[in-house]
Order: structure tokens, then C-alpha cells, then sequence
């Protein structure tokens, strides 16, 4: 744990901001002010942290006004000084006598050094301004950069607007990061150059930097009260439904809500090569379905759950026909997505007025290979679920060997269920869903919901016979135990359970044959 002197002539709001997230277990042991009336000295005296105030006499040089702050400060132990709009220039007496000395600049260094920075930045008309943490030299702003954030220029910035935005979204995340890497013994500096051991280019890296443009303001978000927008990267080369031309005029234009569930149904019928069909509402399968033909794909889909498909979202995963057009306007429906429509398709779809209909090109391959989810303060950040099993993957575990029709549904059920909210169960025949149960809390209650909408919603099928798919293990014998109650006669999962042997017992008692993967495949979001 590193312990921070710190140097500031005025409110010191960078120093407070590290001392109240201590980087690293770094703390705040000294505050040094050349000025008694700085607000810093009142905070650090009212939070209990050391204080000296060491003003700089008006005929005094430099040089013996930094010895009379190395004594002030000879009575601390400190291993990092972090000046903090700290009026004044250091010299070799003070940078040679103590540890490292950090300063926070209010621009991207080299460019915009010295004082007015923001003004700098107007006068300039750039588009992109930030901060840079440094290694303090005699020379202001030119000791070698250690981390650096960057924040947009807006075009009715003034530099009130710029001070703000650069304190609050810039300094305040850079500074920390810097004295996070000191305290844990990450960082070198060797005459004008910084190391940062970790620092490299990686799927995870240390740092990200990302910019992404607003494509849209939407009427609301998830919910009429709150705001939103959507914002595109430029630099994705997979097909997406954000940007994808809407292709029926006078719409409405997609909501927070289509958007999200959109970009799952896509999401789904990216897995399959065979012409698929999926039915999604609130970014769960409500079907799904491969078929020789697109139509047949989307009628399976949809007989799976046709009430819960009710003003769902359809996305197909080859041209849209006219045959495949008709079935979808038979109900009510809010957006299409397809890799493009023939003109009679489009004549048939097009005749549901707010019907949104989206092309979104070639699918093509699956090239994002990350993605995130915004928390309140942070991000979370994963590698994609790209993985399904393949024959070789399935390991038989119960004495009744699965079929060769039951090993395909097997297969065609984990690229569905990937994308089925935790916990998941998804029943299947053949290449088409017969029951779903999503995002329960247990995994029995997934069970008999998937059983339910198989016995109650789905339409010309049932479970008898089914295939069932878990997303997580049974942790005891009571879920396949209902499945087998609603005609399952086959599983597949991931295994792993401490009661496995017991789960598998269950299995052989009821001649239900199972198999595992080997790996689970939960979605929380």
C-alpha cells in the first residue's frame, strides 16, 4: 500500500477524489498548501489527514521554499507525491530529494501544455481534448506521460463546459488509474519513458477506449419516462439492426425495447446455416425453427408459442419470400429482420402500416467476439458465447443411448437455448421448439413452464418424445423427474452437479437417455 503526499494551492478536488477511492489501497498521508487560505487545508483537517501550509515568502527563491517543504514533510513517510493544482514550478531541490512526483494536466500533452488549457483547446476548434498524468520534470508539462483519458468537444463548449467535463469524466478516472499502478508496483520510469507492466493490447486490456456516435434519438426507453437513444459503431463489420435501413416509410421508427429485441432474434438466427426462423419477446425465444424452407421455419417457430408471439419480433436468417411474408402479417407483429426481401415480400409486409421492416444486409460471419453490459459505475465486459457442441462434445452418461434424431434436436436445442434467459429449459423435436421456460429462479419452476407451454400454447405439437436442454446442471433429480412427467425422453446438459450420479439414476430408472456437454451456456441479460 503506497501513501501519498499531497501538493495543492486551491480546493485540491483530485487529491479528495483519491483519498475517497484510495487506488490500489493507496491513502492520502500529507496535504502540502503554499497558501493558508486554501480550501484543501479545511478539507484535510476536517477528514483527519496530516496538513502543513508552507508559504512561499515574497523575496524567498524557489529553491528555499521547496527545502522548507521537504522539512515540513520529513517527519512522513510517503511513497508518491501527487500534485493537485499545485501553483507552482518544482525544481531539481524538491524532484531530486522526493519519490516519484505526479501531476494531472487538463489536456492531451503534448498539445495545449501551460496555463488556459480549455481556452487553448476553443481557439484550437478540436473535436477531442482530456487529460494526461505525468511524471513532473523541471519543464512544465513535459515530464513522460503515464496515462492519459480523453472526453468530446461539443460545439457550444465554452470552457466552463470543458473544465467540467475534463475534471469530472477525465481527471477523475486518469489520476486514480495512475496511483492505482503505483500502489501495486506496476510502473517504471526510466529517464523520459513510463512503463506500465500489463499495459498491453489484449481481449481484456487494462484500458478501454471506446466512441461511439449517436445514431437516433428514440421516443423513450424502456419505459416512457426515461430517455434514450442508440448509438452506433462504425467500426462493426457484423450484420446489425442498428443502422439497418427500415425499409417501410412512414413508420414508426424502432424503440429501445425493439432494438434490444431485435438485436437477440438476429442473434439467434445467426447460429444456424439451414433456413431459420425465430419469434422473440422481451429478448426471449418465444420459437424458434430450422426447415427446408423459410416458411416452414417460421410456421414451426410460431406454433410454439403463438399467444406469447403477440406483438414479438421475427427474424429470419434468409431473403424474405412472399410465403414466409403472409404467415407473418396473420398476426400482429412490431419488426422484421432479414438479410434482405423480395419485392412481393415486401409489398405483403409493407401493408401493416407500423409494421417496422429492417434489412440488414448479409449476415455473413459472427465477428464481434465481445460484449457488454453497462452497470451503474462501471461495465462488464465478456468474451461472446460463440460455442456450441458438436457430436464429438456430447459424453452419454445413461445406460439408454440417445438416437440419432434425438442427438440432432440436441444440438439444434443448445444454439436456441444459448440465447433463453438463465434459468433456462427449452424443450425441442426435431429442428423446432415445442415448450420454453426462461428466467426462473429455480430450475424445477423452468421445467414446468417449459412443460406448461408445451402442453397449453403450442400449437399441433407436444413434449411426448421431446428433447429437453439445460442450461446449467440439475443439482437434484426433481427436474428431470418432472421432465419425464411431461413425455421427455431425452436430455441434454452440462453436468457437474455434486448429485449428478443421482440425476443420471433418475434417467435410467425412467429410460430417458442423457448426455453432457461438458460446458453451460447461462444469459442473465
Amino acid at each position: 500500500m503506497d501513501t501519498i503526499a499531497g501538493l495543492a494551492s486551491n480546493r485540491g478536488r483530485n487529491l479528495r477524489n483519491i483519498a475517497d477511492r484510495a487506488p490500489g489501497g493507496a491513502e492520502l498521508g500529507v496535504v502540502v498548501s503554499n497558501s493558508a487560505d486554501a480550501p484543501v487545508v479545511d478539507w484535510a483537517d476536517e477528514h483527519g489527514i496530516p496538513s502543513e501550509v508552507v508559504e512561499r515568502g515574497d523575496d524567498e527563491s524557489r529553491e528555499s521554499h521547496e527545502e522548507r517543504i521537504l522539512d515540513a514533510l520529513a517527519d512522513y513517510d510517503f511513497d508518491l507525491v501527487c500534485l493537485d493544482g499545485y501553483m507552482r514550478v518544482l525544481t531539481s531541490t524538491f524532484l531530486d530529494a522526493a519519490p516519484t512526483t505526479l501531476n494531472v494536466h487538463p489536456s492531451l500533452l503534448p498539445a495545449f501544455p501551460g496555463m488556459d488549457a480549455h481556452e487553448q483547446v476553443l481557439d484550437a476548434g478540436v473535436k477531442t481534448t482530456g487529460c494526461t498524468v505525468h511524471v513532473v520534470s523541471e519543464e512544465v508539462d513535459a515530464g513522460p506521460i503515464v496515462t492519459q483519458e480523453a472526453v468530446p468537444v461539443y460545439t457550444d463548449d465554452d470552457a466552463g463546459d470543458l473544465k467540467s467535463r475534463v475534471l469530472y469524466d477525465a481527471e477523475f478516472k486518469a489520476y486514480p488509474r495512475a496511483v492505482r499502478w503505483f500502489a501495486e508496483d506496476r510502473v517504471t520510469v526510466e529517464d523520459d519513458s513510463v512503463t506500465v507492466e500489463g499495459d498491453v493490447d489484449a481481449g481484456l486490456p487494462e484500458r478501454r477506449v471506446t466512441s461511439e456516435d449517436r445514431y437516433d434519438e428514440l421516443r423513450y426507453g424502456e419505459n416512457p419516462h426515461q430517455d434514450a437513444a442508440v448509438y452506433v459503431d462504425e467500426t462493426c463489420d457484423e450484420a446489425s439492426v442498428v443502422g439497418a435501413p427500415q425499409l417501410n416509410e412512414g413508420a414508426k421508427g424502432l424503440s429501445y425495447n425493439n432494438y434490444n429485441d431485435a438485436d437477440g432474434a438476429l442473434n439467434i438466427i445467426k447460429e444456424f446455416d439451414e433456413p431459420a426462423a425465430a419469434v422473440i419477446k422481451h429478448t426471449n425465444p418465444a420459437g424458434c425453427a430450422t426447415a427446408d424452407t423459410l416458411a416452414e421455419a417460421y410456421a414451426d417457430a410460431l406454433a410454439t408459442d403463438p399467444m406469447s408471439a403477440f406483438g414479438g419480433i421475427v427474424a429470419l436468417n434468409r431473403e424474405c419470400d412472399t410465403e414466409t411474408a403472409e404467415l407473418i402479417i396473420d398476426s400482429f407483429k412490431e419488426v422484421v429482420v432479414a438479410p434482405g426481401y423480395t419485392d412481393d415480400a415486401l409489398d405483403v409486409l409493407t401493408e401493416k402500416k407500423n409494421l417496422r421492416v429492417l434489412d440488414v444486409g448479409e449476415l455473413g460471419d459472427r465477428t464481434e467476439t465481445y460484449t457488454e453490459k453497462a452497470l451503474v459505475g462501471g461495465r462488464l465486459v465478456q468474451e461472446r458465447d460463440l460455442w456450441t457442441p458438436t457430436l464429438d462434445d456430447l459424453e452419454v452418461v445413461t445406460e439408454t443411448e440417445p438416437t440419432d434424431e434425438q442427438l440432432e434436436t440436441m444440438l439444434f436445442a443448445w444454439k436456441v437455448l444459448k440465447h433463453v434467459k438463465s434459468n433456462g429449459i427449452l424443450f425441442a423435436k426435431g429442428t423446432e421448439t415445442v415448450g420454453v421456460g426462461m428466467g426462473q429462479v429455480s430450475r424445477v419452476d423452468a421445467v414446468e413452464l417449459a412443460a406448461m407451454k408445451a402442453e397449453e400454447h403450442a400449437e399441433g405439437k407436444n413434449a411426448q418424445g421431446a428433447v429437453m436442454a439445460s442450461d446449467a446442471f440439475f443439482p437434484f433429480p426433481d427436474g428431470v423427474e418432472k421432465a419425464a412427467d411431461a413425455g421427455i425422453e431425452a436430455v441434454i446438459q452440462p453436468g457437474g452437479s455434486v448429485n449428478d450420479e443421482e440425476v443420471i439414476e433418475a434417467c435410467d430408472e425412467r429410460g430417458i437417455a442423457m448426455v453432457f456437454t461438458g460446458q453451460r451456456c447461462f444469459r442473465h441479460d
